[in-house]
């Protein structure tokens, strides 16, 4: 292993661990939607927070995948604008000091406002940062790569949720969010430290600058020519509209069993279990049998959560929800982008696939939670759940029926 790979698997791993640990504090399954209902919001503005959060990962990375393939280098694109993913961290905070009680709807507006800036940025700089990973890191070890990495930031989330947990039951709210916000935007300014420090490997020949409109007009042709992608991008929506439930697994617990506001941590500490355990298996397993296995494990714990969401008999049984969830998290953080760079049929064309493997879903995976609010007002919380199993059942199935793992097939090319 050369001193640049050993340099550069240490600085990317310390950048994207503390990201995740930084949004551990900012939780969307835990500690956002106890935030929002302590500001009075509707299941509705519940299910409007992964709605917002996955309409900005996912909807720009398309649009941007076309300039970032004209640019010699990608990290400095990606250190100019990330700072604007992260500062939104600090808003939050703020808010929640001085807004949450004064104007709690204000407030309200203003999280869902920063969720989106700071992922619409993300998602804008996905490509580019994909990109510097798939050419910094060779394919046989990026799957462990994504794995330690998330297994470190498992074990730094494991931590602050037990801090998590004792600032939510010591501080009172909306102060105690407020705590868990600057953690988030502590840990987000050192994940930035560690990225700037990255040595990007030498690129080759960038493409060619086109019109957006002459760009994203070949995107018909070359689905047309790969069926295989195709069908694993409809799985892919299939298992957007069956995690619905994880947004409103906490709220629903909490108003079940009445649980106190610390029980919050209690969750999150669990999700991160399952996320250890995960990682501690699919990154392996991805980089010597591919990442199709571990989508399909990883939907397997999700059909698996939905059904205990709606048959636990107590409290203690419902945690294993939030187990099935943090594997399900390890699973798409280990191959949900990883299996786009090998869609690829070439290095440069790596950043269109990231984009596909977004920007195409993003209509669904932002009406599919808002769509899961007005379910659970008219039906309860239980039938999201339902829908939720059902739609993971028919992306497991078209995976298994229509899918081959990319690894083992040679992408089509343009005539």
């Amino acid at each position: 292993m050369s001193a640049n790979l050993r340099h550069n698997l240490a600085a990317l791993g310390a950048d994207y661990a503390l990201f995740v640990v930084g949004l551990a504090f900012a939780s969307q399954s835990t500690i956002l939607p106890a935030f929002a209902a302590y500001l009075g919001a509707s299941n509705v503005a519940i299910g409007a927070i992964p709605a917002v959060m996955t309409l900005g990962w996912f909807l720009p990375s398309l649009f941007a995948a076309g300039h970032t393939e004209t640019l010699a280098q990608k990290l400095p694109f990606v250190l100019r604008y990330t700072v604007w993913e992260r500062v939104p961290f600090a808003v939050l905070a703020l808010a929640a000091f001085f807004l949450a009680d004064l104007s709690p709807a204000l407030a309200l507006g203003l999280m869902l406002l920063m969720l989106l800036v700071t992922t619409g940025v993300g998602g804008v700089l996905m490509p580019a940062w994909m990109d510097v990973i798939a050419r910094a890191i060779p394919v046989t070890l990026r799957g462990r790569f994504f794995a330690f990495a998330n297994l470190a930031a498992s074990a730094g989330g494991l931590a602050g949720s037990v801090a998590t947990a004792s600032i939510l039951a010591a501080v009172p709210a909306p102060a105690s969010y407020g705590v868990c916000f600057v953690f988030a935007a502590v840990c987000m300014a050192l994940s930035y430290g560690a990225l700037v420090v990255v040595r990007e490997p030498a690129a080759g020949a960038s493409a060619p600058a086109v019109p957006l409109r002459e760009y994203l007009s070949r995107i018909p042709a070359l689905l047309g020519r790969d069926p295989n992608l195709a069908w694993f991008l409809a799985a892919r929506a299939f298992a957007v509209v069956g995690s619905i439930g994880g947004g409103f697994y906490t709220v629903y617990a909490l108003g079940t069993w009445g649980a106190p506001a610390a029980q919050v941590g209690v969750f999150t500490t669990l999700l991160f279990v399952g996320q250890m355990v995960g990682n501690a298996v699919l990154g392996w397993l991805a980089d010597r049998r591919g990442h199709r296995l571990v989508i399909m494990l990883g939907l397997g714990a999700t059909f698996a959560g939905n059904l205990v969401a709606v048959a636990a008999p107590t409290l203690g049984a419902f945690g294993v929800v939030f187990v099935m969830m943090g594997i399900q998290i390890a699973a798409m953080n280990v191959s949900n982008l990883n299996v786009m760079l090998e869609f690829a049929p070439v290095p440069g064309e790596q950043p269109t696939y990231i984009g596909l493997g977004t920007t195409l879903l993003a209509p669904i995976a932002f009406g599919a939670p808002l769509a899961a609010g007005l379910l659970a007002d008219a039906f309860g919380f239980a039938a999201v759940f339902v829908v939720a199993a059902v739609a993971v059942g028919v992306a497991l199935g078209l995976l298994l029926a229509r899918v081959r793992d990319p690894r083992g097939v040679v992408a089509p090319r343009a005539a």
